[in-house]
């Protein structure tokens, strides 16, 4: 399904469309459906920069805009980042105000006409977000949260990506590909030798990330190409099609 292609502006962060684009990327679709980004502002070693998770987020929804008739929204750049705490320039909110942007906004949307909404997460340390839709389901309400793992094992193993997804926990290989296909300008020298694994994580949420990397990076970031972050982006946009159809489906 071809979308309209909503236009991005500063680094892809922000979205250009009028209300008159909009009204009219709605008219003949039975589903509205709109596409929040939440990514996070936290450390992502010396190379990648603390908007990374935004970064991401947006990429992959920028992705799925190009492809599918969805109203893309603005991101949400601050997040629950606790864990990364010990470096300079993370920032936080907690998990209830992030329960609570997400579900405003998604009542925002019902009350001007959008039904369906599927937020794209950047950041794993986003848990509550899993909660936000399931709240909202049982409610009876439309929302998704995209990609599940399924959805990133499949576009990695379409990309060529090496690493696992355990292994490559932040800032590794899969992060720093789509930002060098992405924004590759926004990539620093030293990923290629930045390389650090911690597979056994089990007391990460005790202790923090500060436990495991003194970089701050647990992954192999000297894997990453602009052709695997192509790849995986594309990837990532084909599987958004089953979530489309399951908001939209029996709404004609």
């Amino acid at each position: 399904m071809s979308g309209s292609g909503a236009r991005t502006a500063a680094y892809g962060l922000l979205p250009t469309d009028t209300t008159e684009e909009v009204r009219t990327r709605g008219a003949g679709v039975s589903t509205q459906v709109a596409v929040l980004p939440v990514g996070s502002f936290e450390q992502h070693g010396r190379y990648l920069p603390l908007a990374t998770d935004t970064l991401v987020a947006c990429a992959v929804a920028a992705e799925i805009a190009a492809a599918y008739p969805v109203h893309l929204l603005p991101p949400v750049t601050v997040s629950c980042s606790h864990e990364h705490a010990a470096w300079p320039g993370t920032v936080s909110i907690s998990a209830v105000t992030l329960h609570a942007v997400v579900t405003d906004i998604a009542a925002s949307l019902r009350r001007s006409g959008v039904e369906a909404l599927v937020v794209v997460n950047g950041h794993g340390g986003n848990y509550v977000l899993g909660n936000v839709v399931q709240e909202a389901s049982a409610r009876g309400e439309r929302l998704a949260l995209y990609p599940a793992a399924e959805d990133w094992e499949a576009a990695l193993a379409g990309a060529g990506v090496e690493t696992s997804a355990l292994t490559d926990m932040h800032a590794g290989e899969i992060e720093t590909s789509i930002l060098l296909h992405a924004h590759p300008e926004l990539v620093r020298p030293g990923y290629e030798s930045a390389d650090f694994t911690a597979d056994d994580r089990r007391h990460l949420l005790t202790l923090g990330m500060s436990a495991y990397t003194e970089s701050g990076v647990i992954g192999r970031p000297s894997l990453g190409s602009a052709e695997k972050g192509k790849e995986l982006l594309s990837s990532l946009a084909d599987s958004f099609g089953a979530i489309f159809e399951l908001l939209t489906a029996g709404r004609e």
